[in-house]
């Protein structure tokens, strides 16, 4: 019998081989019309960011949460796709000057070292629009309500109440360290957001129940603090070559963090608790969400 860890693994690159092969080809053949113009600077832009490798563990999890709920396969990898996207994007913007000014991202070049500034923006901003352009195309085959709802669901995830705002706040913390409420709500907003909608798409594209809904959005919450609170963890104690991008960051700017007001040890008890709660969540499921159990056990646990 395989451990659910190796079909974890084997589950995690298959999904991210998955969604590389569509990305790529929605950004060659696309799925605008013929007429449409695609600016050859803006697309290469577009594809150094997002086809630069990456877990894909937000797409992984639409898809599994998806299977969970015997959910229809292709379409769940567009909404998979989709909300790579918007993750991309937001780590394009997010590498700017203005932003955290990061000269590599997953080991390359960040996109406006590789091309410019203005392209960069342009680049974030089309593969943001991008995203719900593939949910509302007549392939991405769903119910209009399903689509209806995680093109809401979405929107508010990414926007001025979920990543965008947490973003904001994130900013706004290397001048003012907030209190750990704040700082809870902070990672919520800025990673949690997204996580949590890849949790909750699967269910919702496969019409699951209310109940089966917003379990697995809590589900996605739980791990989604732990997905910050490992990064957190990183910034202090990895290295730059194994995280594939600047280390150090945020002491550097004194921005507050779990891990730097409580400390190495109180964070990864958090972790800990958290992959508890989390596989809690799932239990009554059974065997069946073995896999989503070792994604917690990972997210809390990894090293870059």
């Amino acid at each position: 019998m395989i451990a659910p860890d190796a079909i974890f693994d084997e589950r995690l690159h298959a999904a991210a081989q998955s969604v590389q092969t569509l990305l790529s080809d929605l950004l060659d053949t696309g799925i605008l019309p013929d007429e449409t113009a695609r600016p050859e600077r803006l697309m290469a832009a577009m594809r150094h960011g997002v086809l630069n490798g990456g877990k894909r563990m937000r797409p992984f999890l639409v898809l599994e949460t998806a299977r969970l709920f015997d959910g229809p396969a292709e379409a769940a990898l567009r909404v998979a796709a989709a909300l790579e996207c918007i993750h991309c994007y937001s780590l394009v913007h997010d590498d700017l000057p203005a932003m955290d000014d990061d000269d590599l991202r997953r080991g390359q070049p960040t996109v406006h070292k590789a091309f410019d500034e203005a392209t960069a923006i342009l680049a974030g901003d089309a593969l943001l629009t991008y995203a719900f352009d593939i949910l509302a195309d007549t392939a991405t085959a769903l119910p209009a309500e399903a689509k209806v709802a995680l093109t809401l669901k979405l929107a508010r995830a990414s926007g001025l109440g979920g990543m965008a705002g947490g973003q904001m706040l994130d900013l706004q913390a290397e001048t003012k360290t907030p209190d750990e409420a704040g700082i809870v709500t902070l990672q919520a907003m800025k990673t949690g957001a997204l996580i949590r909608f890849a949790c909750e798409a699967g269910p919702i594209l496969a019409g699951a129940s209310k109940e089966d809904t917003a379990r697995l959005a809590e589900f996605g919450r739980k791990i989604g603090l732990a997905f910050q609170l490992a990064d957190d963890l990183l910034d202090l104690t990895a290295d730059s070559a194994t995280l594939g991008k600047a280390a150090g960051k945020d002491a550097a700017k004194g921005k507050g963090t779990l891990p730097a007001l409580h400390g190495i040890d109180w964070t990864r008890a958090r972790l800990d608790r958290l992959v508890d709660e989390a596989e809690t969540l799932l239990s009554p499921y059974g065997e069946k969400t073995d896999v989503l159990k070792a994604a917690a056990r990972f997210v809390a646990n990894r090293k870059n």
